[in-house]
């Protein structure tokens, strides 16, 4: 694909990362078939092949405006068309760098600004978890839209105090502790009961995806930069042998870390380290399975079905790890038809997008229930939530139903 972009982009670092991506892409149009907003809409232009098109316009010096800026927000970023792509274009990348570049030039609606404000800072805020706890208190009374998006308080059970020789660390992550705090606590439980001490670091906190994925890099790359700052003593000095994730969506913007900041001469040799020591829970606790299958202590269910996210099996490329753990463990785990695509959560696009978003959950579900689930899991707490708006099925995090079996509750 030929490209020509403008002399002062293309000298930049992103201009760079751009036209490497697009020299890539032969628009062969294989990646509409596994888009979810393009299997809604059917228009082209809200499809990776046609959204490359229009940022391709855009950084070649063509007027951006409010309809590109519509098509590239309508998109998921679940990067299932990098899954597809038969040439490797690696479509994430491309999109923020579209979206940072025609944000820039086009000025949004008021009501748009503030949203995005809001979400941006108060999803990251300190004061994010006594709102919720407020919200949860007057749950009854808050209008509906907003009562989805306030679960009912969780108790989130002990974390464990052993000290074991083989160490991890853990990222409790913004909304999470708030939202629900046991999904972290029962994968510290799960470590401990297979001799790994999870640990937390002092000043860590938002892995960056949020402000990445709504425009504010500057803020994203500070995110990553005081994680770093926090876990670097303890990666340094050889304390911890992986960064365990139990949200796959911090997961795999951690795992992006080394190419966010590859021109910081500050932290591109730090931020690599950092990237490489990152698994998904589910990429680290097979090495246990063993041992785990001798502790399970109960069956709180027979008959799961599992939603794997979009930022686990297309931006991590971690695919069949949970569900052939359970297995592995004895519990009968199902795959539900277009397993492949996106539940319609996407961080904060259920929020900014929800019609789309709610028509791709509905259909999600209805795939699930199919498959005559006792339970739903999945891995990121974004998937989790959403899910379980629309259905009365129990959805969990997969780490919280392997506690309760080897904890013995029922």
């Amino acid at each position: 694909m030929e490209t020509h972009l403008s002399p002062e982009f293309a000298a930049t670092a992103d201009g760079q990362t751009a036209e490497a991506i697009l020299r890539n892409c032969v628009h062969c149009g294989f990646c509409t078939a596994t888009c979810p907003t393009y299997q809604l809409l059917g228009d082209e232009l809200d499809g990776p092949r046609g959204r490359i098109y229009q940022i391709k316009q855009v950084l070649e010096g063509a007027p951006a405006t409010r309809s590109i800026q519509l098509h590239l927000d309508r998109c998921l970023t679940c990067r299932n068309c990098e899954t597809t792509c038969p040439s490797g274009v690696e479509y994430g990348k491309l999109v923020d760098i579209g979206r940072a570049v025609v944000d820039a030039k086009v000025s949004r609606p008021t009501g748009e600004k503030l949203a995005r404000w809001a979400l941006r800072e108060g999803l990251t805020s300190r004061l994010f978890a006594p709102a919720i706890r407020l919200g949860q208190a007057l749950r009854p009374l808050v209008p509906a839209a907003l009562r989805d998006k306030v679960p009912p308080r969780q108790r989130a059970g002990q974390w464990p105090q052993r000290t074991h020789a083989r160490k991890v660390l853990m990222l409790a992550g913004c909304v999470q502790p708030a939202l629900m705090p046991n999904i972290g606590a029962a994968t510290a439980r799960v470590l401990d009961a297979v001799g790994v001490q999870p640990l937390l670091a002092e000043g860590a906190g938002c892995c960056g995806a949020i402000r990445q994925h709504l425009s504010d890099h500057a803020g994203a790359l500070a995110d990553m930069k005081r994680n770093i700052d926090a876990w670097w003593p303890l990666v340094d000095a050889g304390t911890v042998e992986a960064i365990v994730m139990d949200a796959s969506g911090c997961g795999a913007m951690v795992k992006d870390y080394a190419h966010h900041l590859r021109h910081d001469p500050d932290y591109a040799a730090r931020a690599q380290r950092i990237s490489a020591l990152c698994k998904d829970v589910s990429e680290y606790l097979p090495q246990f399975s063993a041992e785990l299958k001798a502790r399970l202590k109960t069956r709180p269910a027979d008959h799961l079905a599992y939603h794997p996210p979009c930022t686990l099996q297309h931006a991590q490329q971690v695919r069949g790890a949970a569900e052939t753990l359970l297995r592995d463990l004895g519990f009968e785990v199902k795959l539900p038809l277009e397993s492949h695509l996106c539940c319609g959560s996407a961080g904060t696009y259920s929020v900014l997008q929800p019609e789309l978003s709610s028509e791709l959950r509905n259909r999600k579900l209805q795939h699930l229930a199919e498959t005559a689930p006792q339970r739903i899991v999945s891995s990121n707490i974004g998937c989790i939530q959403h899910l379980q708006v629309g259905t009365t099925i129990p959805v969990q995090h997969w780490i919280e139903f392997l506690d309760e079996a080897l904890h013995g509750k029922p």
